[in-house]
């Protein structure tokens, strides 16, 4: 998902997605802002935002939701439930409207002046959040509360939102000396302001780190169409006849698999690992050392050993030992692995009269190879049969009209912030309209790496709002008039998306508090990664890779091919994701006092410790460039893709066992987890559905993992 949550960077739980009559508003009612917006389900009106609309709303937001909650702690009357925690849910209106617009533009369709404002506003959030987490009067009326929380005759629901408000407020500080919150209070700001730094840091230089040569022999292996849109990039960007590859988020870049020349690819992949690491204004060492050494003195100062020891309080992982452990059981087998796969890679090399060693960037071409020799194919066979809109229509929507009912409707009438994003009115089985659904497909220079799903209106009973959901891809864009042609990680992301949306689109919750994804990070992952099975599923597959000339059906024998060859490359892919996870909690575990001087120097030393420096596989993400932990919302919680996929592959066996792609079992997940939001303990969630803790094996065998 975004895979952050975009609110969870700036805003935290207690200051979004809450509402109730405001006080009278300072802001001019031309501001958009200023009440909510009049179209469908309250979906955003992007033609009338601009710019200069942001600072005052989220000025007047932060003031209207300062009296708001001065009101409910200075309120004469005893604590309730309703007069305090239903009133905190209620406040706040339009600065969760403001808050959740904007941070959803700076990921996907930034600009200068929202990155300026978006730098400006961290420290100012992080002291608004504060005041209201720490804030006596108002924490006192919950302790209140809690304490006497047996005698409130509550629902369940709202007998766990009191619950989670008490964790909140302690977690945040709420119980910590009126010295102790001061020095908290700077630790958040200095923490908000280094990870917005990061951030832009991360795009910038992803800009300023595009491959660009001189001559077109030196992109030999690229398609023409591909080489000419390199061009145009390179002459939009005044480096006539010359041609510009753009990088990605990730480690490995995509044309690493196809380019011919051994010396382009060593280039491209330098460049790639170079991020933020080699001086220049985008160079993200400082920002890395600086902000774990806020996290772990805020962990400190909150009675914490080391800040993953704080954030995994609060995951279902529960402990660093639990994530520890996970990965170190792990890491043998798959780097295991991944040295055989090197070794066929040198066998195709040594083949082909390579008088060479294969390299990290030799690894996706010569796999590509591997696996042509192996199963007979490559993956660009696969891609006639991926066209965009057959995945997205015939195969993504047709899995959830299958799975449960739902039906999809492509509308032109509401407002985007960019051409490339489609709208779709989303009906439930029963025919009513359910969500409003976002498609935002394609990669842009103002866009951040990755996917991600995000609300932009969160479903709840309390205030009456339904889902309008996004998901965000970042597909290269097709020169004009051309196919969008997928590759087959990128139609899984899209259904991996989708589970996400899913998540946001069937909640059925009554707090704001609990709405959709708003889960435990080590579990948000779980139904999303679910939703990934049905990409491959016969029923599914058959009815949406047809060639997109043609029409014709994907042959039963590259299907085949497809199925056997889909735990190919796992060793690879299990160890570079692996290497990013470690490095993740290597850094977070880390104590105020232990904070190292060089950056690359910790990261080298901790892949060797955990045993997965393989130079072959470096990590997805270095440390300078890893988003999901220093700006997003995954610090010490990157382990949690692996944590979800134990939960995901035992929920594939449950389909598989009670009969696959039904409407039945469909229904089941979706009342039992997709529609419970954040209402109740993850794992008990889960082991309600499934009756059982999840069992590992399944996922040792998805990854190949389970042989010598």
């Amino acid at each position: 998902m975004n895979r952050s949550h975009i609110l969870a960077v700036a805003v935290t739980a207690a200051v979004a997605n809450l509402a109730h009559a405001a006080p009278a508003s300072l802001l001019p009612a031309s501001n958009p802002f200023a009440k909510p917006s009049t179209l469908q389900f309250q979906y955003p009106a992007f033609d009338k935002i601009k710019n200069e609309d942001f600072a005052p709303a989220f000025e007047e937001g932060m003031r209207q939701q300062s009296l708001e909650i001065d009101a409910i702690a200075n309120n004469k009357a005893a604590p309730t439930f309703d007069n305090t925690i239903v009133a905190m849910e209620r406040s706040g209106l339009l600065l969760n409207r403001v808050s959740t617009i904007f941070y959803s533009l700076v990921g996907a369709n930034t600009n200068p002046t929202l990155d300026a404002l978006d730098k400006d506003l961290a420290p100012k959030l992080a002291a608004h959040s504060d005041k209201i987490r720490l804030n006596d009067k108002l924490f006192k009326r919950i302790q209140t509360l809690y304490d006497k929380r047996a005698k409130l005759h509550l629902d369940p629901e709202s007998a766990y939102l009191l619950e989670r408000y008490h964790t909140d407020f302690v977690r945040a500080g709420a119980k910590l000396s009126a010295a102790d919150k001061e020095t908290l209070k700077a630790y958040n700001g200095k923490i908000a302001a280094l990870q917005t730094q990061f951030s832009q840091n991360v795009l910038k230089e992803a800009n300023a780190s595009a491959l660009v040569v001189d001559k077109r022999e030196e992109l030999a292996g690229m398609s023409d169409k591909a080489i000419d849109a390199a061009a145009a990039l390179a002459k939009k960007d005044g480096l006539d006849g010359k041609f510009k590859v753009p990088v990605v988020n990730t480690t490995q870049q995509a044309p690493l698999s196809v380019l011919t020349n051994r010396a382009t690819r060593e280039k491209l992949l330098a460049l790639s690992l170079a991020r933020g690491s080699h001086g220049g204004d985008y160079d993200n060492r400082q920002v890395v050392l600086d902000l774990a050494k806020a996290r772990a003195e805020r962990a400190k100062l909150l009675g914490y050993p080391n800040h993953a020891a704080y954030m995994l309080e609060d995951q279902t992982a529960k402990t660093t030992d639990a994530v520890n452990n996970l990965l170190a059981e792990f890491a043998k087998p798959a780097v295991r692995n991944a040295k055989k796969e090197a070794a066929e890679i040198q066998k195709v090399i040594d083949a082909d009269g390579g008088k060479f060693q294969a390299t990290a960037y030799d690894w996706n071409y010569y796999t590509d190879k591997v696996r042509q020799a192996r199963y007979a194919f490559d993956e660009n066979q696969l891609r006639p049969y991926f066209e965009f809109n057959n995945v997205l229509v015939n195969g993504v929507f047709f899995a959830a009209t299958k799975e449960y009912g739902i039906t999809f409707k492509e509308r032109h009438d509401l407002p985007v912030y960019n051409p490339d994003v489609r709208v779709f009115d989303v009906f439930d089985a029963d025919g009513k309209q359910l969500a409003i659904f976002l498609h935002d497909p394609y990669a842009r220079s103002n866009k951040r790496g990755g996917a991600w799903m995000n609300a932009y209106v969160g479903q709840n009973k309390l205030l009456g709002t339904h889902p309008v959901i996004a998901n965000h891809l970042n597909i290269p864009k097709p020169a004009a008039g051309e196919p969008t042609l997928l590759t087959y990680d990128e139609v899984r992301t899209m259904f991996h998306e989708f589970g996400h949306a899913l998540h946001g689109m069937f909640s059925n919750v009554k707090y704001p508090r609990f709405s959709g994804t708003r889960v435990p990070r080590d579990y948000v992952e779980f139904p999303s990664q679910v939703n990934e099975m049905w990409m491959a599923w016969p029923e599914v597959l058959a009815n949406y890779a047809k060639h997109y000339q043609t029409g014709a059906a994907m042959p039963k024998e590259l299907l085949d091919k497809v199925q056997a060859s889909s735990k190919f490359n796992e060793g690879y892919r299990t160890t570079e994701y692996l290497a990013a996870a470690i490095l993740d909690q290597k850094w977070h575990q880390l104590g105020a006092g232990q904070i190292p001087a060089d950056v690359l120097g910790f990261e080298a030393t901790a892949l060797h410790d955990a045993g997965v420096d393989f130079p072959l596989v470096p990590p997805r993400y270095r440390t300078t460039y890893f988003s999901h932990v220093f700006s997003g919302g995954y610090s010490a919680g990157y382990y949690g893709y692996l944590w979800a996929e134990k939960l995901d592959a035992d929920t594939v066996e449950w389909f598989k066992e009670h009969g696959g792609l039904t409407r039945a079992n469909g229904d089941r997940f979706r009342q039992m987890l997709l529609s419970r939001g954040g209402t109740m303990d993850a794992m008990d969630m889960y082991r309600n559905f499934r009756g059982r803790d999840a069992k590992i094996e399944p996922l040792l065998e998805r990854r190949g993992l389970t042989g010598e």
